[in-house]
């Protein structure tokens, strides 16, 4: 894969509210800071801070120099320093209070519609619940559900089978969570392919999805989040 083809695949990742993330800006702001921080990074560190393709910093660090945000300089061993221009300051400054507004957006709704699951599942009379999804949407629905008569039982994801997440035993999959009521979907990162896989062991009336992760319930259920 070429950095034009997983540049493309970068911008296609979905947020946790479900819209298109603005891949270029996240990147970019992390690249920026980490100048900002050490000008003598290297490509390769940056890489790795990035979390992307060494091709695809190098991709990144040259449209930021031809925009104007990074100025380039010759150091010595033939390597190069980076500095942050005026211009690359003052981008940095509006892609971090960006971030920080979308936390704040996210956070509130997730808030908001963790309560109204877990209600919905009180008032079913839904007390042993399972989170379905590792991240920070399952974070928010734990500390919402010590305001509620509930149980959480696990936390399912089939990346991790051991350990605890916020004091809830992490499970592998829904046969290793036994007797539970119902699942609150709290995936981000594959909402839907998470639900669809939920939705093959559990019905999916059990399963209550955030709003804000726009899975399509295509197996249809009563008791999901659009009540």
């Amino acid at each position: 894969m070429n950095c034009e083809q997983k540049d493309q695949v970068l911008n296609e990742e979905t947020s946790a509210d479900g819209q298109p993330i603005d891949a270029e800006s996240r990147i970019t702001l992390g690249l920026l800071n980490a100048v900002h921080e050490n000008s003598g990074v290297s490509q390769r560190s940056l890489s790795n801070e990035l979390g992307i393709a060494l091709g695809l910093t190098n991709a990144y660090l040259k449209r930021c120099v031809r925009k104007g945000l990074v100025k380039m300089a010759q150091a010595p061993a033939n390597r190069y320093a980076y500095y942050l221009t005026p211009q690359g300051f003052a981008e940095k400054s509006r892609l971090t209070a960006r971030y920080l507004r979308r936390s704040f957006d996210f956070y509130r709704e997730a808030r908001n519609e963790c309560e109204d699951l877990l209600r919905h599942c009180v008032t079913r009379g839904w007390r042993r619940i399972a989170l379905g999804g590792l991240g920070e949407l399952a974070e928010i629905a734990v500390l919402c559900s010590l305001q509620h008569d509930v149980q959480l039982i696990a936390v399912i994801d089939a990346r991790v089978d051991h350990g605890e997440f916020m004091k809830v035993p992490i499970k592998s999959s829904v046969d290793a969570a036994s007797e539970l009521d119902a699942i609150v979907l709290t995936d981000v990162a594959k909402p839907q392919q998470t639900y669809d896989t939920l939705a093959s062991k559990v019905p999916p009336g059990r399963i209550l999805t955030p709003p804000l992760l726009k899975v399509s319930r295509t197996q249809g259920a009563e008791g999901s989040s659009e009540q």
